[in-house]
């Protein structure tokens, strides 16, 4: 991350999260789970857009999130601001218009992985519609092996309702955040074939995020949401 945007974190860092923990009040559970330093994989049920920022609030370390590209390109000082609000939060940008983004993004995920720091995602792909919990796709368990880093598996509870689908502002609700016992990856599929071993530790993650959240599985994959 460059100077300005990591001084920009700190700034915000400072302000946001307590300002923020005031208005919504959160219920934080099991945040001893998530170690204090090193790399580690944050991998949570999607809910609302807000999900990034509510993730962050709560945990006492950087968390990078991706965010799409568009939020990082707009015009004059309300683009300059939101571009500011976007990697002072620690995000980064992705074009997930472009065919090669998924690569780009499993790319930026290990660099961050690899400084030792937290990288956080969503493994259903796109924000749940109906509340249902959707499968998981491998991506969380390629970056999981592929960096040796364990997967802190993140259970969201009313974060759909802090900020509803077409609303650009939150309101005053209270959420739960709950975080489960680190699944590890490394060394436990030693022998086992690649494309075995993904689908396993992904359904071994989502398995401990329904845990957390109580959703029902849907049991398919979730198509991408308008605007996500």
């Amino acid at each position: 991350m460059p100077a300005s945007s990591d001084r920009m974190y700190r700034a915000l860092h400072a302000v946001v999260p307590p300002a923020a923990r005031a208005l919504w009040r959160p219920r934080v559970e099991g945040l001893e789970h998530v170690p204090a330093t090193g790399g580690v994989l944050l991998a949570s049920n999607h809910l609302s857009f807000i999900d990034s920022v509510v993730i962050p609030v709560v945990v006492p370390r950087k968390v990078v999130f991706l965010a799409k590209s568009d939020y990082f390109t707009g015009p004059g000082l309300r683009g300059a601001a939101q571009r500011a609000w976007f990697e002072g939060l620690g995000m980064l940008p992705v074009d997930r218009d472009d065919p090669r983004a998924a690569i780009a993004s499993l790319d930026t995920a290990l660099e961050v992985l690899g400084r030792g720091e937290a990288f956080g995602l969503y493994p259903e792909g796109s924000r749940s519609r109906d509340g249902r919990l959707y499968r998981g796709r491998t991506g969380v368990a390629h970056l999981a092996l592929t960096a040796g880093v364990p997967v802190v598996p993140v259970g969201l509870v009313g974060t759909e309702r802090l900020q509803p689908v077409g609303t650009s502002l939150p309101r005053p609700v209270r959420v739960t955040v709950r975080f489960g016992a680190p699944v590890q990856a490394a060394g436990r599929f030693d022998g086992v074939p690649l494309g075995r071993a993904r689908r396993e530790l992904t359904d071994e993650v989502m398995t401990a995020i329904g845990e957390l959240t109580g959703q029902v599985p849907a049991g398919i994959y979730n198509d991408r949401a308008p605007g996500a």
